[in-house]
């Protein structure tokens, strides 16, 4: 269907998109921007009007740009132009804004930053960022910033995970693990000691868990693992908890950057006792394998971070691709609930504000960072939920998605030429969902993962003596079904854990 637009006119793309049955429209949306051509998006902008259409078919058109493999300067300009609008609906100005950031990231991997659309990108969000007065906003400008991954982007990003509100300061931490180690200056390590350590000002514990990470996945030092470890005696229980089994995990990951100094450090009693490793929280962190081939390796990992009366804080499952030493997020959600205390009647911690009561999710789906959805916020939205629910998921992102376009002309000694096209595509539902039954006292968060690829490639040799072809076509479905079930109501917490993933058709 890509190769059909590629060789259509803006008139045919146009009476495509305004005839097709209303169910297909969406599909010939992310064809449309996945082809890329002059005439296929020239008749998106007509099509799309940002004031008018439903919202879901405008996040479709973005997130179809975003996931974009090679993104084109007229793909970008044209988000950039319908983004323009002076009247837009928050969640699609929320999901454009995080969209230009994934382009401008691609967009400048392919050396295009001197490109005006680019720099034009940068500074509607960097601009944005200035002048954003709400929370809110300047979270999603900060997850934008993740997703460009530029390093000069990396001094405002630290200003804000310093100074910026808890909210802000967990953005900002998440957009800076978005960077590769070569990134991770002495500057960035030490403003992460001084959120982890509250050297100026307490944080959360999701910032300081987050700061953390940081410092163990980028070439610890082993002063920095000595500290991290000394100070889990002084954390809250769950929080130690957790950190303590992160450390542990990594012990057991092959391609951990902290393993060998971690092994190393282990060997010395004075730490490595009972004293230090016998947390009693329920908090879990795990990592394992799902797959392991000599050139691929994909993992599952698991963080439960609980409150301390049983209530899930926050779970991170996380689905990764490592391969020649290249590492690839393919999908990550987290599922984070606060103010849960007061209403089970708990008492805050000293010295700490009582937080909204709020739950809401995030992803990260091969690399971009999707708009963050609100679940509930609030006692009485949370009431109207629990009573208006209809048990049905939350969708963060579906549809279908151009991964690989390949193109090359490969001249042969002989003097003919052979063309490689390869074009590899994903059929994506992801959902997720977080169940509270207040009377009942049980959670329950589900995260259904659905996905089927096809790559298509095909080698052509054409001279006017001799023509061959070689065709290769491979497609796999699977499913993987992540389920929690918590019952707070008696002690301890009763806590079920189910990873299901379904059988894989390979052709």
């Amino acid at each position: 269907f890509i190769q059909m637009l590629r060789r259509a006119k803006k008139s045919h793309v146009l009476q495509l998109l305004r005839k097709a049955p209303e169910e297909i429209i969406p599909f010939v949306v992310e064809a449309a921007v996945a082809a890329q051509s002059v005439a296929s998006l020239a008749a998106l902008s007509d099509f799309l009007d940002f004031s008018k259409e439903p919202k879901f078919l405008l996040e479709k058109f973005l997130y179809a740009a975003a996931f974009s493999p090679r993104p084109s300067r007229e793909l970008l300009h044209l988000v950039l132009d319908k983004l323009d609008r002076k009247q837009l609906a928050p969640e699609i100005w929320e999901t454009g804004i995080v969209a230009v950031g994934s382009l401008v990231g691609k967009l400048c991997q392919q050396k295009l930053c001197e490109l005006q659309e680019v720099v034009h990108g940068v500074e509607t969000i960097l601009g944005g960022l200035r002048s954003a007065k709400e929370e809110s906003e300047v979270v999603i400008y900060l997850l934008a910033l993740g997703n460009a991954v530029l390093p000069e982007t990396i001094p405002t990003l630290l200003d804000h995970a310093e100074e910026g509100t808890p909210t802000i300061a967990t953005a900002a931490i998440s957009a800076l693990k978005r960077f590769s180690t070569q990134h991770i200056s002495s500057k960035v390590k030490q403003a992460m000691r001084r959120i982890f350590h509250q050297n100026r000002k307490s944080y959360k514990k999701t910032c300081r868990l987050a700061a953390v990470e940081i410092l163990l996945d980028n070439d610890p030092l082993p002063m920095d693992i000595i500290n991290i470890l000394l100070a889990s005696n002084e954390l809250e229980m769950e929080m130690a908890t957790l950190l303590l089994l992160k450390i542990q995990t990594s012990l057991h990951v092959d391609h951990h950057p902290a393993r060998k100094i971690m092994k190393d450090i282990l060997r010395d009693p004075r730490i490595n006792n009972y004293n230090f490793f016998s947390k009693a929280g329920i908090s879990s962190s795990f990592s394992g394998p799902l797959t392991v081939t000599q050139d691929l390796t994909s993992t599952f990992g698991l963080d439960l971070l609980f409150l301390e009366g049983g209530f899930l804080r926050k779970s991170v499952s996380d689905f990764s691709l490592l391969s020649h030493g290249r590492w690839l997020h393919t999908a990550q959600v987290t599922l984070e609930a606060q103010g849960m205390e007061s209403m089970l009647g708990e008492n805050v911690l000293e010295g700490e504000e009582e937080p909204e009561l709020m739950a809401g999710m995030s992803a990260i789906f091969f690399d971009v960072q999707l708009r963050p959805i609100i679940l509930f916020q609030g006692y009485t939205d949370l009431m109207a939920k629990v009573l208006l629910s209809s048990g049905e998921p939350t969708s963060m992102v579906k549809g279908n998605l151009l991964l690989m376009d390949h193109h090359q002309v490969i001249p042969l000694q002989s003097g003919l030429q052979v063309v490689i096209k390869l074009q590899g595509g994903l059929g994506l539902d992801i959902s997720a969902n977080m169940d509270v039954n207040i009377w009942e006292q049980d959670l329950k968060t589900s995260i259904n993962a659905r996905g089927s690829l096809t790559i298509d490639f095909q080698a052509e040799l054409d001279a006017p003596f001799l023509q061959a072809t070689i065709r290769s076509q491979m497609e796999m479905e699977t499913s993987v079904h992540f389920d929690t079930m918590l019952r707070f109501s008696g002690s301890p917490v009763l806590m079920c854990l189910q990873l299901k993933e379904e059988q894989i058709p390979y052709r």
